[in-house]
């Protein structure tokens, strides 16, 4: 089951509920799978790292793993050598049917009003989880929560509802938790979930994956460059291939480079080259600051005051992108700000 409305992510090639296949990861795979079969599982996890690397594939891997092996001393569990379900198994065809009763899916839904997603996943969604953990899970085993992305509980209402469920978990619960930017949740969400941090992939494992994705040759000289930009992730990368996203990139990247420093003209520049009120070209933008963002504060203490600034700044650039794209604003406005902000949390 999922939360109501939720959407089917246009922005990948094929969504985590339905991938079978994780590129690298082996390690943090088999430390979810030690974890399952010592009979010890945290009733939590925090997978984190940059968008795109596959936490989200991960979670569903192994929320797919416990449902069909709800027995962690089951013969199978204990010769098992990785988290794989097989495509043809009840489990996995019904979670990728959105069909399983005892999974619940956290993300962002659709208003129904606009048409798009809301910025957020809403309070109301969160408080399904107290009646789903609070009933017998249907087949007799775990109930399995994925919150894709816990970045996206901006509400603190929504936060605090599901810090109940983590501060008082009912037996055979288990939530997994995707974040882009683990240091920017509540001190209170990340003390109750054990952390599993993936890396980045390398460049030639994101074309790798980028060319399966697509049935294309790994080797094309576009997807090699979209891998070498795309910062060790696959769904950045196969952002970059959408129309003029990898040309933007590189003229967001180059004045992030710049940074505290601004170069009024190439400002001007950018805020040409989004022309207009396009959104692909509003998200490119957006996407490739928020990456920025998210490798400068993945790692970093919360009472480092530049922390801070980053994470105050990161606020203003997505209220500001948001407030552009509901009332189709011009853009180059909102590019001499979003500099303005990050020179001033990077400057000092």
């Amino acid at each position: 089951m999922t939360a109501a409305g939720a959407r089917d992510d246009e922005d990948e090639i094929s969504h985590p509920r339905e991938t079978r296949e994780l590129i690298s990861h082996a390690e943090a795979e088999q430390t979810m799978l030690e974890a399952y079969r010592s009979g010890r599982m945290p009733h939590a996890w925090l997978i984190g790292g940059p968008a795109g690397i596959g936490k989200a594939t991960l979670a569903y891997r192994m929320a797919r793993f416990a449902l069909a092996h709800p027995d962690p001393s089951a013969p199978a569990v204990k010769s098992a050598t990785s988290l794989a379900v097989t495509d043809d198994h009840p489990v996995a065809q019904r979670i990728a049917a959105r069909a399983h009763p005892d999974l619940l899916v956290l993300e962002r839904t659709v208003n129904e009003k606009t048409g798009k997603l809301f910025t957020v996943i809403r309070v109301d969604d969160v408080r399904q989880t107290v009646s789903f953990f609070g009933s017998t899970a249907g087949e007799g085993g775990w109930r399995v929560c994925i919150v894709d992305t816990a970045d996206e509980l901006q509400d603190p209402q929504g936060a605090n509802a599901l810090l109940k469920i983590l501060e008082e978990p009912p037996k055979n619960a288990l939530l997994l938790l995707v974040s882009h930017a683990p240091a920017r949740l509540l001190p209170t969400i990340r003390s109750r979930c054990r952390r599993l941090i993936l890396r980045p992939l390398a460049a030639a494992e994101v074309a790798d994956g980028v060319a399966r994705a697509l049935g294309r040759d790994a080797g094309e000289g576009e997807i090699v460059e979209a891998a070498a930009q795309a910062e060790g992730s696959i769904g950045r990368a196969l952002k970059l291939l959408e129309g003029p996203a990898l040309e933007l990139r590189r003229q967001v990247v180059a004045q992030l480079d710049r940074l505290p420093a601004v170069d009024p003209r190439a400002l001007h520049a950018l805020g040409d080259a989004l022309g207009g009120t396009e959104p692909q070209r509003l998200e490119a933008f957006v996407d490739t600051v928020n990456e920025w963002l998210a490798a400068r504060t993945a790692n970093g203490s919360p009472e480092n005051r530049r922390l801070v600034r980053l994470a105050e700044a990161w606020d203003k650039v997505n209220q500001a992108a948001r407030d552009a794209d509901t009332y189709n604003l011009d853009r180059k406005p909102l590019v001499f700000a979003v500099f303005g902000w990050l020179a001033e949390a990077t400057a000092g």
